[in-house]
């Protein structure tokens, strides 16, 4: 039984481990393995991010589909699977025009900026037990830091492009990134206000006689919904794509890209989608750990034998499916109902519930 019970414990270190001896007997200089395992790790995780992108693409076109009782994509390859490949090769084969007049530096260096900060945020989170690219110990403060750069990048793109409908749409990024921003972090902090720690792994191992989002109580839920709807408004996804509005903006900030360009601003939005998710996974669900209750011993191993990273790509999945549900059920907001939604209430009941929170923990109301 208790073999069966170290299913749980399996964990990627061994990889990592292997890996490095390996490396090791062929490379002795200790610079240069570093620099090669660094490597090792960014060429991976650039295929996890394409493969992850070209799936967040199909799934988004199926969940369009179902909720309109249509079938989607069904032509190219199975069930229409290669359908965002084919879209991949139009985009590689177009010509990327820069416009006249465009400050053709910033024009160009900003897809680069949106999707390098996007994938700089992916380093602290945990996709499996002990498998992490940087178990930083300011895992939260480094996420929402490294997040809020990409309206820098939306900023050079509308600005730079010359068109004034680019310049409207990186305008409403600026305000709306800024705005619901603060809600985040203040959802973010009564987790940490409960677990005492920036540490995503920490904030794993707190849960592990139950996710925070059960335990927390209803304060914790509150976070949870805030976070998800804020979250949806950081990343500009409807019913808060107000920075794009194609009946008003045309497209907004990437009206004048094309080709591979205007591709990095679609990668940048699903690698947000992902990360997004993936932090609701891991502070209110989680992240890689079992579902577990309380003294229920047999039960808790019965959750041990499903592997770590089933566990976070299904909680994972689960927060994306939730966001593309919103796309396809609440109709886009105008932008003064958008700055109210934030200032009026969400912040408002953030920063109370964030002094609850703050009771719970002095208090120890929650189990």
């Amino acid at each position: 039984m208790e073999k069966l019970h170290l299913l749980f414990v399996f964990s990627f270190s061994w990889l990592a481990s292997h890996l490095n001896m390996w490396l090791r007997t062929g490379i002795g200089n200790s610079f240069l393995l570093l620099v090669t395992e660094m490597l090792i790790a960014g060429i991976s995780l650039l295929a996890f991010l394409v493969i992850l992108c070209f799936f967040l693409g199909y799934m988004e076109r199926k969940v369009a589909a179902f909720m309109e009782i249509r079938l989607g994509p069904n032509r190219v390859g199975p069930k229409g699977s290669l359908q965002i490949v084919a879209d991949t090769v139009k985009l590689l084969f177009k010509e990327g025009l820069t416009p006249d007049g465009s400050d053709k530096f910033l024009f160009n260096l900003a897809p680069f900026v949106v999707v390098v900060t996007s994938m700089l945020a992916i380093a602290p989170l945990a996709f499996a037990r002990d498998f992490q690219l940087w178990d930083v110990n300011i895992g939260i403060f480094y996420v929402t830091s490294i997040s809020s750069m990409a309206v820098i990048g939306i900023l050079m793109a509308g600005w730079s492009s010359s068109n004034k409908y680019s310049l409207i749409g990186a305008m409403r990024s600026g305000a709306q990134i800024v705005s619901y921003e603060l809600s985040i972090g203040l959802s973010l902090i009564s987790i940490v206000i409960l677990s005492g720690s920036l540490r995503l792994s920490d904030i794993i191992q707190s849960q592990a006689n139950g996710w925070w989002i059960f335990k927390g109580h209803i304060p914790v839920l509150i976070s949870f919904i805030i976070f998800i709807i804020a979250s949806t408004a950081e990343i500009n996804r409807a019913p808060f794509d107000l920075t794009e509005a194609e009946q008003e903006l045309t497209g907004g900030f990437h009206t004048e890209y094309a080709g591979m360009k205007f591709a990095m601003f679609l990668l940048s939005e699903y690698i947000n989608l992902f990360i997004v998710s993936a932090i609701a996974a891991t502070i209110f669900l989680g992240g890689w750990m079992p579902f577990h209750i309380g003294n229920l011993t047999g039960f808790n191993h019965a959750m041990d034998y499903i592997p770590s990273s089933l566990w976070f790509f299904g909680k994972t999945f689960f927060i994306i499916f939730i966001i593309m549900w919103f796309r396809w059920t609440f109709p886009r907001l105008r932008i003064d109902q958008l700055l109210n939604l934030e200032w009026k209430y969400l912040l408002p009941i953030s920063m109370g519930n964030t002094l609850l929170v703050s009771a719970m923990a002095v208090f120890g109301w929650y189990l």
